[in-house]
């Protein structure tokens, strides 16, 4: 967290030039050093995935690591057991048919989407997002997706849900087993920035209920709200897209988001904008370490 610098009390006239140079030369020492405790503030990314970590480990000290990438099937033995039958009939398993017909149409210039991604789209979702350098923002596997479409003078797909989602349920389904292996380079104070941000949206509280997203899945982690019980922050992201039962259909991470924003009575976001790409960096470099095991079915 960074702390602001206080406003310098009034103080008496200087005297002389030497002292007028040395208070110059004082104060540009302090602009120094609060810009080096900011970025020490910022450059902390992993320290915080540990404290996390540790957080969850000491309040579910039965749940081996691997199993939070399940969600609340990690400690709710009844909704796992129901899980598990679904599993059985996967209702996620046509979008992944669906999700591979359009991966593998070619635009109308003879290209497809293997064309734009390393190994062919196959197997790379486990790296994103990323922070890309030269544009200065934080890439989604979705924003990608839509990206080659107008590389290629495609028209872009709407974000959430239909074949969008399809085509991002294929991509995971090719990266089961895969880790999470999100960089937050150290070295970039704009990719720093982003982490910041999407952190700082997650535990800012918004809505008209005045809750963050950490008020359910940390302050209030393993309780029920209604009959569902509230999943882990580590281990959210690796099973999306996700089928929920609720909705009939395959959704998004960042529609899960607009949902979370709307049950608190908040305004959502339009999908794939700079908050919750950073939210999705945050989230994902959190998860970093777990093993993809998307698409999944939840409720």
């Amino acid at each position: 967290m960074l702390f602001p610098l206080r406003a310098p009390q009034k103080c008496l006239e200087p005297k002389n030039k030497e002292n007028v140079q040395v208070i110059k030369v004082f104060s540009f020492l302090v602009l120094i050093i609060s810009q080096l405790m900011a970025w020490s503030a910022l450059a902390e990314p992993e320290e915080d995935r540990q404290a996390m970590l540790s957080f969850y480990e000491k309040h579910f000290p039965n749940v081996e690591f691997q199993e939070f990438a399940n969600g609340v099937y990690a400690f709710d033995e009844i909704a796992r057991q129901q899980w598990l039958e679904i599993e059985d009939f996967p209702p996620y398993e046509i979008a992944v048919d669906e999700g591979e017909a359009y991966f593998n149409n070619r635009f109308s210039n003879g290209n497809s989407y293997a064309d734009c991604f390393e190994n062919e789209g196959q197997g790379v979702r486990q790296n994103y997002p990323y922070f890309d350098t030269n544009v200065g923002k934080v890439i989604t596997i979705e924003l990608a997706i839509n990206q080659c479409r107008e590389k290629n003078s495609e028209k872009p797909l709407p974000y959430g849900k239909g074949e969008l989602a399809a085509i991002s349920s294929y991509m995971a389904y090719t990266s089961r087993g895969n880790t999470i292996d999100v960089k937050v380079p150290t070295n970039n104070p704009a990719a720093l920035a982003a982490f910041e941000s999407g952190k700082q949206f997650y535990y800012s509280r918004r809505g008209q209920l005045n809750f963050a997203c950490s008020s359910c899945h940390i302050q209030a982690v393993g309780l029920s709200i209604r009959a569902d019980p509230l999943s882990t922050t580590v281990g959210q992201v690796t099973h999306f897209p996700a089928y929920r039962a609720r909705w009939g259909e395959m959704v998004t991470l960042q529609r899960r988001f607009a949902e979370c924003n709307f049950q608190v009575r908040a305004r959502p976001l339009a999908l794939q904008s700079d908050q919750y790409r950073n939210l999705e960096y945050f989230l994902s470099f959190m998860s970093n370490g777990f093993e993809l095991n998307g698409p999944a079915s939840r409720r």
